[in-house]
């Protein structure tokens, strides 16, 4: 039975399911949000919190599962996708197999349609259809993907169809895969099926890989970024792993949010993926992320925050679920965001990293290949505390900043975006979010009205009207000065009681830079030439 209001859409929803063979006893398409959090509550898959927003639990993934992440190896990716620790493959024969089991799985089932939008650029624009089992998966689809209007969903047809089940588990020996888990892409049947995980990150970071393999074929740069805009319209984009204050940095009260996590770069400007963030909420504090405090209201998603049971109100220093807590919402929930989405070509880009052996410079400007170099590098470290004896920071090299869901080869991505930069003359700045004086348990984090004083004068171009330094080891030139911030600050050996250990420090992670280099094979001169000096 489907639940629809407009028969023309029944129509076409149905064929595009039968062509599919998937057959549902009850389909709610595209319910607006208040529906859909009424089921939710009815279906006991979460409960209101004191804001207003709606609380969920993932289960045992409290994540994402990034080696139980496959591609389909047929004649669309063979000789396309960089396959390795990253890229996985799985044959046709046992993606079709998991296909079987899993249509027979839901037979019958009540199920949830998302139909809308990935790219906010409608030359760029990708139409997706989302099925999931969970209502509440339904709703984070609907607030991170953008929203069609009710003319777009008459005769809808979607170019990529993803099919996510959270009841459903492989048998993980007769397909070839490693666990009961699977997130799998087929470019050739544009066709994505998630079974056995609650995490709905997963639903978003596979639409991101989807756009990161079409979009270079139309010559667009697809980006794992952050980006706002200047009151005088100024595009910057911010580059980084989780915890690197990407998400942060980008909400910026005297600029315009265009998008908090998956931009395309075009020969138009840039444009934001998706219509919503999905935005980190371990210690989230009002006064420190007011845009992201304030955005957590009815129709918001809050992952794994753990709430006081009399009042219902969120806790948001308490870890005891997961340090990835997150909160999902539309970007009009952020005032003065930008939609449609879209902006121009960017002046300046920020690659941000969290250094926890405290030996990066607190910013530094990166010249093109520099630029390629670190981009190919996507450098950052995790921290100890998070598993069970580990003690010491461990350095994580995700090449073009987001490893996981880049189906191409690395050095693919990085001359795309070499050759934007030196098209419209963008500057490029590496700023080290992470530790000074010392490494993590020494030293202290980097204070971030220094790094929000950096990024402002990187925005405006103060900083490239002062002397710079040369960092030896690391390759890069250092501003001596920066309005806001202590001079001694700017050159981290300074701020280490030790000089010789941080040299020491220093060089050892240069060398896990030359040693990490050495995966990419075959790159030119020029951009290892401008990498660290081990």
């Amino acid at each position: 039975m489907l639940v629809e209001n407009n028969p023309k859409i029944i129509t076409t929803n149905s064929i595009q399911l039968a062509e599919m063979d998937i057959k549902l006893d009850r389909v709610h398409r595209n319910l607006p949000v208040p529906s859909l959090i009424e089921l939710i509550i009815n279906r006991n898959e979460g409960l209101l919190s004191s804001t207003g927003a709606l609380s969920v639990k993932t289960g045992k993934f409290t994540g994402r599962s990034p080696d139980d992440k496959f591609i389909v190896d047929d004649e669309v990716t063979h000789n396309s996708v960089d396959w390795g620790k990253v890229n996985h493959a799985i044959s046709e024969e046992n993606f079709d197999k998991i296909f079987r089991r899993m249509k027979s799985h839901i037979e019958k089932k009540e199920f949830f349609i998302f139909d809308g939008f990935v790219g906010a650029d409608s030359d760029n624009k990708l139409s997706i259809r989302v099925l999931n089992n969970r209502a509440w998966h339904n709703l984070f689809a609907r607030q991170l993907f953008i929203r069609p209007v009710q003319e777009e969903l008459e005769n809808f047809r979607p170019e990529f169809t993803l099919l996510s089940c959270d009841d459903f588990a492989a048998i993980a020996e007769e397909v070839g895969i490693r666990t009961e888990t699977f997130i799998i892409i087929s470019f050739k049947k544009k066709l994505v099926l998630i079974g056995s995980t609650s995490y709905a990150g997963e639903i978003k970071k596979a639409m991101f890989s989807i756009m990161n393999f079409v979009l270079p074929r139309k010559n667009v740069f697809p980006m794992h970024c952050s980006a706002n805009v200047g009151k005088d319209g100024d595009t910057a984009l911010f580059f980084g792993l989780s915890g690197t204050g990407k998400t942060t940095l980008s909400a910026d009260p005297a600029r315009r949010l265009v998008g908090d996590d998956e931009h395309g770069w075009s020969d138009s400007g840039v444009f934001n993926f998706e219509g919503g963030c999905y935005a980190k909420c371990i210690n989230l504090k009002k006064e420190k992320e007011p845009q992201i405090w304030n955005a957590i209201r009815f129709g918001a998603v809050m992952e794994n925050v753990v709430m006081r049971e009399d009042t219902r109100e969120p806790d948001f220093d308490d870890g005891s679920l997961t340090e990835n807590t997150r909160v999902a919402y539309p970007l009009d929930y952020i005032d003065g965001a930008v939609i449609p989405s879209v902006a121009g070509h960017p002046k300046v880009i920020v690659f941000l990293t969290a250094d926890a052996f405290g030996v990066m410079p607190p910013i530094a400007k990166l010249t093109k290949e520099g630029t390629m170099y670190h981009f190919m590098a996507g450098y950052t470290s995790k921290l100890a505390g998070t598993e069970r004896g580990i003690t010491e920071p461990k350095e994580t090299f995700s090449h073009c900043f987001g490893a996981p869901f880049m189906p191409l080869h690395a050095s693919k991505y990085a001359a795309m975006l070499g050759k934007k930069i030196t098209e419209h003359g963008t500057r490029v700045y590496l700023i080290n979010t992470g530790w000074t004086g010392g490494p993590y348990g020494v030293g202290k984090r980097m204070n971030l009205v220094y790094t929000r004083a950096m990024v402002t004068a990187a925005l405006s171009g103060g900083i490239d009207k002062v002397p710079v330094k040369h960092h030896a080891i690391f390759n890069v030139d250092m501003p001596t000065s920066c309005a806001g911030v202590p001079d001694e600050v700017l050159d981290p050996r300074n701020t280490w009681a030790d000089t010789d250990r941080y040299d020491a420090s220093a060089r050892r992670l240069a060398g896990l830079f030359v040693k990490n280099f050495e995966k990419f094979g075959s790159v030119s001169k020029e951009i290892v030439e401008a990498g660290p000096k081990a």
